[in-house]
């Protein structure tokens, strides 16, 4: 998965999941551990959860699991290092990206409130931050599926 928070990727892996792939998710990992807003989760809490899941992840590959990454993707370099992890497993990689514009995003951020997992409640001004540090997948990247949501 790529995208915004607020795009719609955890609803797109959530219907993975409940078609047999094994979903992974930071953010549902965080909400376990007592995290409720996106803003809360130390950077190296995030970290450990990211190595925990690399290593589930491998091992559902090496068991010719189908396998859902539900994190943002927002950095080509991360998205890269995925890449290179499912194919070293003998997985056969997709980036969906879930192009959604601004406007639809900060709407369905503002009505967040922190029900669940896929809830997490991100402000404007991290929202801010996410916009400006966003790498959009480019045109090299041939392994990318682009869903544009334009509306709720």
């Amino acid at each position: 998965m790529c995208g915004l928070a607020g795009s719609g990727k955890s609803t797109y892996a959530r219907r993975l999941q409940a078609r047999g792939w094994t979903r992974f998710s930071i953010d549902s990992e965080a909400w376990q551990m007592g995290f409720v807003d996106a803003a809360a989760v130390p950077a190296e809490v995030a970290l450990e959860i990211r190595a925990r899941q690399r290593d589930a992840i491998a091992r559902a590959l090496d068991a010719g699991e189908d396998v859902v990454v539900d994190y943002s993707f927002w950095s080509r370099a991360q998205r890269e290092d995925y890449r290179a992890l499912g194919r070293s497993h003998g997985a056969t990689v997709e980036v969906v990206y879930l192009e959604t514009p601004e406007a639809v995003v900060r709407r369905r951020l503002a009505a967040r409130c922190g029900a669940h997992a896929d809830d997490f409640v991100v402000d404007a001004e991290l929202l801010d931050r996410y916009v400006a540090g966003f790498e959009a997948p480019g045109p090299d990247e041939h392994d990318v599926t682009v869903i544009s949501t334009a509306v709720d």
